[in-house]
């Protein structure tokens, strides 16, 4: 199984966004069996906590049920389980980078925007997406569409890695 993890700075916003909209999309797409998604946040200041309400008012509005989240914190461990490790913003992504206890695990990690063909001529340190939990609700909207705007290329990257049998080591043990 194909595994991707999402992840932010305290696991109750961008993360769970991305989370869900990451599953709903793969769900769509026919490939739900074949990969798993979760989410986590580089610092343990929400551990536990549920996603932040303004965040679970978007996601209902969206169709997505975050009602079941709970806050959870990277563990540098699950490099070995995951494939992809996309961060929400520039300072996840040199985190996860320093967490990663090998070449081959800093390589799994990605900028979710990297995914977004509208991004492709932004320059890295502008391939964040800013933390909405500062802002209102039109914040959390900008927020999402950054996320929205992402998740097709991520299916779509997936997909061929499936497709071109390089699954994860589990798949290629059940081949």
């Amino acid at each position: 199984m194909y595994s991707i993890v999402a992840v932010c700075t305290g696991n109750i916003c961008r993360s769970p966004m991305a989370e869900l909209a990451l599953r709903r999309a793969f769900e769509a797409a026919g490939l739900a069996e074949r990969v798993r998604i979760d989410s986590a946040g580089v610092s343990d200041e929400e551990l536990g906590n549920p996603v932040d309400s303004r965040a679970g008012e978007l996601m209902r509005r969206e169709g997505l049920d975050a009602s079941r989240h709970e806050a959870r914190v990277f563990d540098p461990v699950r490099f070995d389980d995951r494939d992809l490790v996309l961060a929400l913003d520039v300072v996840h992504w040199r985190r996860l980078r320093e967490l990663a206890p090998d070449e081959a695990a800093a390589a799994k990690v990605r900028l979710l925007r990297e995914f977004d063909p509208d991004a492709e001529a932004l320059e890295p340190e502008e391939l964040g997406i800013y933390d909405p939990w500062y802002g209102g609700p039109e914040d959390f909207e900008t927020t999402y569409g950054m996320i929205a705007a992402a998740v097709p290329g991520v299916v779509r990257a997936v997909a061929r890695e499936l497709g071109a049998g390089r699954g994860s080591a589990q798949d290629a043990g059940r081949a």
